[in-house]
């Protein structure tokens, strides 16, 4: 059986969409939306989830660009990726925004 295609708009979305897929990364992408500014030291102490389940969530939101995380001394910065997030945004709202008034499903 032969796998679909799908285009980059297509990938790119799914890719997002998974992303946020979660209530822990809602909410540190919230955080970091919320301090305007990188956070440099314990996310945790922000949340009620484990070190270690942060770090799997950040990395999440990493992998698909969301987020930036740089290294400053011994310590990670995670800032919002304005880029991508705008990417991100743009992709969505078009998404949401498509007309269902001519689907005469149901």
């Amino acid at each position: 059986m032969k796998s679909p295609e799908y285009n980059s708009t297509a990938i790119t979305l799914a890719a997002f969409a998974k992303a946020l897929a979660h209530p822990a990364r809602v909410s540190i992408l919230q955080l970091l939306l919320k301090k305007k500014s990188c956070i440099c030291g314990n996310i945790v102490d922000e949340l009620p989830l484990s070190q270690s389940t942060v770090s799997q969530h950040l990395k999440e939101l990493k992998e698909a660009g969301l987020i930036k995380g740089e290294i400053d001394g011994v310590s990670v910065c995670y800032c919002i990726n304005e880029k991508v997030w705008n990417q991100a945004a743009a992709l969505l709202q078009g998404f949401f925004s498509t007309s269902t008034q001519q689907n005469s499903c149901c």
